[in-house]
């Protein structure tokens, strides 16, 4: 929850200057950095947020819920955001297609500036593609690095080669660089750049009520139950979360998945009677799932793109007071807290699954857990990257995220 001493006056939204925000994440999918950054920001500035392009034959279950389209829309999202639905050309993440797609995005911005006219006071984009610098002088040029581009060139299904120059041109637009995690910021800063560090935050009012949530109903476990609440994917370590069944602790599993991750080692760990896959829920169901969690885990494969990551996860279990069992991250050693155990291997790994649901609900560790949660809050976070960038008027935040999801 937001502490007295965060609040400051309200401000006209007629009179803030106009940011646009650069998204990698649909508005209508999962809310990541983008998003919760977007709605913090919109204490300080009026929004645009560009949705990333979506072809007419992108499939329904990567549009979550966006329709399809063959021209750029403007959507209010409340007094101070609107949504840019942006299109793309089909099989637009096809190489050489992909080339193309930036020129198609800034001419599709270009026209929701000249709808809403308005000249921004900044340019914050999510990826390294080429959207910064193109807007004039006086406008601030933004790299939100929340991921190691080049590292993660095979997860992203993109060449090494045109990332490594798209990141070469973005260094030489930028005029500010925000990096999520320390990895990130000393990556940046051997290039010759000045990032500023924001790790990721946690919006912890949306968890404050947890315990009152009822149960849900699709889901039957005996306690204690470890969890994970997020996309499935390459990143995780499916032998961990083997090794915590094998230990003898239940298993609640939340979110979309890469088909492509594990499908053998998947099926069979889903199908063992103490495991359940639910799949993706919106977020207004996650207090509910979080409620049968004793201990939440952060099982991330060891590798360059997951060490320089910021698992948001991590901040949410905390702020619902939950213990945390996670892999060794530089972002979680950032944190530098004894509410986060760290272990590796499956065998360390389940064992502290196994100790820190002993401890689990012991209401004092519980009220530990939400309050450092709270000093790693989205408005604080959105208020050092509005520094940055000079926005210093803040008033009343945006509507909360009433329609993300867990993913």
């Amino acid at each position: 929850m937001e502490m007295a001493s965060e609040r400051e006056p309200r401000s006209d939204p007629a009179t803030l200057p106009w940011i646009v925000l650069c998204a990698v994440n649909l508005w209508t999918g999962t809310a990541r950095t983008d998003r919760h950054m977007a709605t913090q920001l919109s204490r300080y500035a009026r929004v645009l947020w560009v949705e990333p392009p979506v072809s007419v034959v992108t499939p329904a279950a990567s549009r979550y819920g966006a329709s399809r389209g063959v021209r750029p829309r403007l959507i209010p999202e409340g007094p101070r955001i609107t949504r840019l639905v942006t299109v793309a050309q089909p099989f637009y993440t096809r190489r050489l297609i992909r080339l193309a797609t930036p020129a198609l995005l800034r001419a599709q911005i270009r026209w929701a500036l000249r709808r809403l006219r308005v000249t921004p006071a900044a340019v914050i984009t999510f990826s390294a593609t080429d959207l910064l610098g193109r807007w004039g002088d006086d406008v601030i040029d933004v790299l939100y690095a929340t991921d190691d581009f080049l590292a993660g060139a095979d997860l992203l299904g993109i060449s090494a080669d045109d990332i490594a120059r798209e990141e070469k041109a973005a260094l030489s637009r930028a005029d500010r660089i925000v990096a999520v995690s320390p990895v990130l910021a000393d990556k940046w800063r051997a290039r010759g750049a000045d990032p500023v560090l924001v790790p990721g935050g946690v919006l912890t009012e949306a968890y404050a009520d947890v315990e009152s949530a009822p149960l849900p109903d699709d889901v039957r476990l005996p306690a204690p139950v470890a969890g994970v609440v997020g996309h499935l994917s390459d990143r995780i370590d499916v032998g961990l979360l083997e090794a915590v069944v094998e230990e003898g602790s239940s298993l609640l599993l939340v979110g979309s998945r890469d088909e492509r991750w594990e499908p053998e080692r998947f099926a069979k760990l889903t199908a063992h009677p103490r495991v359940s896959y639910v799949g993706h829920r919106p977020f207004a169901a996650l207090p509910s799932y979080l409620k049968m969690i004793d201990v939440g885990l952060t099982p991330y494969v060891d590798n360059a793109f997951n060490r320089a990551s910021f698992p948001l996860k991590t901040l949410e279990y905390l702020a619902a007071g939950k213990p945390v069992v996670s892999t060794d991250l530089p972002a979680i050693r950032w944190l530098d807290t004894d509410l986060i155990e760290v272990a590796s291997g499956p065998a360390q790994f389940s064992a502290a699954v196994r100790t820190a649901a002993q401890r689990a609900r012991q209401p004092d560790l519980v009220a530990r857990r939400r309050r450092f949660a709270e000093r790693h809050s989205w408005p604080r976070r959105a208020r050092t990257v509005a520094e940055a960038i000079g926005l210093t008027t803040a008033g009343e935040v945006a509507p909360a995220e009433a329609s993300s999801a867990a993913g």
